[in-house]
């Protein structure tokens, strides 16, 4: 049995520092380069936050090819038994992308550390300039269609009762005063909550206490089919990780986001 066998989704900083020698273990940091090269929790290896993305215009958010995805996940020794633990320095974008990912490969063992290097700093623990080295084994990988709402999917689902559209962008992109595409806008029906109003700024950036209230306020409740998008499905890797974290059954990422809703002709848009 894993010793991280009992955690939930989101652990703290100290769940962690007792567990760094697990072999199981693939600690994972999606910062900056240069980030990773002046300090990392001890252990972790780098992946550039690129690496999660296709990258190709005019939706980069969609994920990386099988091919792609397999070099990434070879270079980190992927194998089926591994814990992965996730962290970035943002408050759980990049971490909680990488969830998606894994969710994709179809591997479900993971955790999010919970506020990740802000949290880990704050508590004063070790940081360490080793750079582990890259693993060589060949991965092979099967991908799972299941974490992925596409365009299609979410407009046979429109006007859905069990179906919430949880936009993680900013009220002005929503409302469409902030053009990032060819069409401003929401996909209609979409609520939105911006990505960071579910994190504790006075907490290292953990996800708020009061998260669960918050969203089943705005009708972002379990009972309902959930996805969650953003420009490039980025922020959204966020709200992802949270509905995840939170238990919703059913959660899909809209790895279009808007960067493809936005930028064809005939989409429905409302303002």
């Amino acid at each position: 049995m894993s010793v991280f066998s009992n955690l939930p989704l989101v652990i703290e900083p100290a769940d962690l520092a007792e567990r760094l020698e697990a072999p199981e273990l693939i600690l994972v940091d999606l910062t900056s380069a240069a980030r990773y090269a002046e300090g990392h929790i001890p252990g972790a290896r780098f992946v550039d936050p690129k690496q999660t993305q296709l990258g190709q215009p005019p939706a980069p958010g969609r994920a990386p090819t099988r091919t792609q995805l397999e070099a990434v996940f070879t270079a980190l020794g992927h194998r089926v038994d591994a814990v992965y633990v996730l962290y970035d320095d943002e408050g759980g974008g990049w971490a909680g992308r990488f969830i998606w990912l894994l969710d994709v490969i179809g591997h479900r063992h993971y955790h999010y550390l919970n506020g990740g290097l802000h949290a880990w700093l704050a508590e004063q623990r070790p940081l360490s300039r080793e750079v582990p080295a890259a693993a060589s084994n060949a991965v092979s990988l099967t991908l799972d269609d299941a974490p992925t709402a596409t365009r299609e999917y979410i407009e046979s689902r429109l006007g859905a009762a069990d179906l919430v559209i949880w936009d993680a962008r900013s009220p002005e992109e929503y409302r469409g005063e902030k053009v990032l595409a060819a069409r401003a806008g929401h996909i209609p029906g979409a609520v939105n909550f911006e990505w960071t109003a579910g994190m504790d700024p006075s907490r290292a950036l953990r996800i708020r206490e009061d998260i669960a209230e918050r969203l089943q306020a705005l009708g972002i409740s379990p009972d309902k089919e959930i996805i969650t998008h953003c420009q490039t499905h980025h922020r959204s890797g966020f709200t992802y990780l949270l509905a995840k974290a939170l238990g919703y059954p059913r959660v899909k990422g809209y790895a279009g986001s808007w960067g493809e809703w936005g930028n064809l002709p005939d989409t429905p848009i409302q303002q």
